[in-house]
């Protein structure tokens, strides 16, 4: 498969993902019942399945893996704090305070995997400067 086209897919499936994550956010912390919406439940899955279809395709054609290569490695362990945070700020946060901060925290680690996937450096955007 086309490098550029995976690279692109991958990229627009991040954006689309963290769009559906602060959407899902705004719900959890206002407790809207829209949160319960089929569509609202089932569709950040599905993007987020492709995201990740789309990164083992990407590592593949670029042959850099996790535990070899570092910022693979960073990319990797921030994700799964963002997941667990991202659990906090939209179900098991006790309280709408906490669900916000929660939500806050999970943005900015995404940024910082934003940041590490744009310069392939650990230190994401501190890397740039």
């Amino acid at each position: 498969m086309d490098y550029l086209l995976v690279k692109h897919l991958h990229v627009g499936m991040a954006y689309l993902s963290i769009s559906l994550f602060i959407l899902r956010s705004a719900l959890s912390v206002t407790e809207s019942a829209l949160l319960q919406h089929k569509l609202v439940k089932i569709l950040p899955h599905l993007v987020d399945t492709f995201l990740l279809l789309f990164a083992v395709l990407l590592m593949i054609t670029i042959k850099q893996y996790p535990f070899v290569d570092a910022w693979l490695t960073a990319k990797l362990i921030a994700l799964l704090f963002y997941i667990g945070i991202g659990t906090i700020a939209i179900k098991r946060g006790k309280t709408a305070v906490i669900r916000l901060w929660a939500s806050i925290i999970a943005v900015l680690i995404f940024t910082y995997i934003l940041g590490v996937a744009k310069t392939h450096q650990v230190l994401s955007w501190l890397a740039v400067i």
